[in-house]
């Protein structure tokens, strides 16, 4: 490696957040199930067909700031990455989030991954001060929320 000065430019960084209700207009999200009204619309029309992963961003307040779909995968599965999850947070000064996705088989109870995935996103949200209020599995029958069943 030479001592030279490389004579590369780097690229800019900048961050945009498009919409910034005022906080009383933002709608307060206070149990699982106005989460999954609020979400449902986010996995149309592919509730059935592809599994999606949403993630709900919320202020100090619970009111949703908005949200965010983090990735879209097959019948069986999508990534669901913590790093451009909370990156995300982090960009839009988001207090808390909720992390949400669909199973496309009806199936309401989360797997052995949905589980693990959970853990790892609550401990990395302790790190960096965000909270993760719930995990909400969505189907057009209903939701399971990992809040409401004892398992965050």
């Amino acid at each position: 490696m030479s001592n030279e000065r490389p004579e590369q430019k780097i690229p800019e960084v900048s961050l945009k957040y498009s919409f910034n209700p005022k906080g009383l207009e933002r709608p307060l999200v206070s149990t699982s199930s106005t989460c999954y009204e609020m979400l449902r619309e986010a996995f149309e029309p592919y509730m059935e067909l592809q599994e999606t992963f949403v993630v709900l961003l919320l202020d100090r307040g619970n009111r949703a700031k908005g949200w965010y779909r983090a990735s879209t995968g097959g019948l069986h599965g999508t990534v669901a990455d913590p790093k451009l999850i909370f990156a995300v947070a982090l960009k839009t000064l988001s207090s808390a989030i909720i992390l949400a996705h669909n199973h496309p088989s009806g199936q309401l109870r989360p797997s052995e991954e949905d589980i693990r995935l959970t853990r790892k996103m609550v401990e990395a949200g302790k790190f960096l001060e965000i909270a993760v209020h719930d995990h909400v599995i969505v189907t057009t029958g209903g939701y399971y929320s990992f809040a409401d069943n004892g398992m965050l």
